[in-house]
């Protein structure tokens, strides 16, 4: 089910798309479920294992349009403070102001500007993330998980993806040498996305 713009090559004088009626009747607001929804990430640790943690706290919001799919938009507000990897030390230093600082800069966050089919399920949204001062493009590669109406009578869509940043490239550049070579932080990323959305219900 398409649920972002298809590229269409025909003519635009003679191409007739018709909507899906599936996908029209997930137009709405959707409400991202943070107990049900994760955003996580990856990075190498002393060259040689990977360190994992997520942030416990977010927010957001999915505008999906079916008749046009390519007006839909998403914005996500994570909190910093909540990030855990498991390492109550570890999570202090990462929000201290050697990497997020998070008293000064306490969210996250990602504004869409657009997205594609890839083919599929398979879609690509594009978008600003901000992270401390720093606003930059990102691409999450996602995929749609598809539509159900849950034992509460919620109607949820579900999406999966992943982006890959240099930390670098948002000011994040604390490290430290290692004896035997190389650095303790990677700069590379790999952000992981997870998401339970529920459709809100319509105005009175």
């Amino acid at each position: 089910m398409a649920l972002f713009n298809r590229k269409n090559t025909a003519p635009s004088t003679t191409a007739t798309l018709a909507v899906d009626p599936a996908l029209a009747a997930l137009t709405g607001t959707y409400t991202i479920d943070p107990a049900h929804s994760s955003i996580g990430f990856t990075v190498r640790h002393a060259m040689v294992t990977n360190v994992r943690g997520s942030f416990g706290e977010h927010e957001g919001t999915l505008e999906l349009d079916g008749a046009n799919p390519a007006a839909s938009t998403a914005t996500i507000d994570v909190r910093i403070a909540s990030v855990d990897t498991r390492i109550a030390d570890r999570d202090g230093h990462l929000v201290s102001g050697d990497f997020f600082d998070a008293e000064k800069f306490p969210l996250m966050t990602f504004r869409s500007t657009g997205a594609e089919q890839l083919g599929g399920d398979a879609y690509r949204i594009t978008g600003d993330l901000t992270i401390k001062d720093v606003t930059r493009p990102l691409s999450i590669d996602l995929e749609f998980n598809g539509s159900a109406t849950d034992p509460y009578g919620n109607q949820r869509v579900g999406f999966e993806g992943s982006a890959e940043i240099l930390r670098s490239d948002w000011g994040l550049t604390y490290n430290a040498a290692l004896e035997t070579g190389g650095v303790l932080v990677g700069d590379k990323v790999k952000l992981n996305f997870d998401i339970s959305a529920i459709k809100a219900a319509p105005a009175a």
